[in-house]
């Protein structure tokens, strides 16, 4: 990732989704690849090497093919904007027009962790309190336009939330 010039402040991000990311994955009862979500999760944001752009995720998915990465990371890469987009919605971004929309329970954990990240390093929940960022995710994410970007994210983010929590272990 440095190599390729992500900075030292989009390579911390991209550790603590990893981090998060594996520690949600864990907790579920779900059968996952917690590699992959490792993987996927901690090279989501490569393309931020060219751009901080709505482009970042497949400009990142290219990077990664050149590299040699595998399609299930690769996928991750260039799906996770904006939690995975529709055909319409990548028309409207300027995004080669294709279905962006997340399949997997490992697409889907490491979107989410980017999320709750963002909420956790922003400051919206006290680092104390990181489970909050789970508890209070519907609330943060109506609240807060910069999370859910707009109606359409939002539901897709609280989709993910509401089937990823129903996987946790009790």
């Amino acid at each position: 990732m440095k190599k390729s010039g992500v900075s030292d402040e989009d390579l911390e991000h991209c550790i603590k989704v990893a981090q998060k990311a594996v520690e949600i994955a864990k907790r579920t009862t779900a059968e996952v690849d917690i590699e992959l979500i490792a993987r996927g999760a901690l090279l989501h944001d490569l393309g931020k090497s060219k751009t901080h752009g709505i482009e970042h995720g497949r400009i990142g998915a290219e990077l990664g093919k050149e590299l040699g990465l595998p399609s299930t990371i690769t996928d991750i890469m260039e799906k996770h904007i904006r939690g995975g987009l529709t055909e319409d919605e990548a028309k409207e971004l300027g995004l080669p027009v294709k279905d962006y929309s997340l399949k997997t329970i490992e697409e889907k954990i490491v979107i989410y962790a980017d999320r709750l990240v963002d909420i956790i390093t922003e400051g919206i929940i006290e680092l104390k309190d990181e489970r909050g960022s789970e508890t209070r995710f519907e609330e943060i994410i109506k609240q807060n336009i910069k999370y859910g970007k707009n109606d359409i994210t939002t539901r897709r983010y609280m989709e993910y939330h509401k089937e990823i929590q129903s996987l946790m272990k009790t």
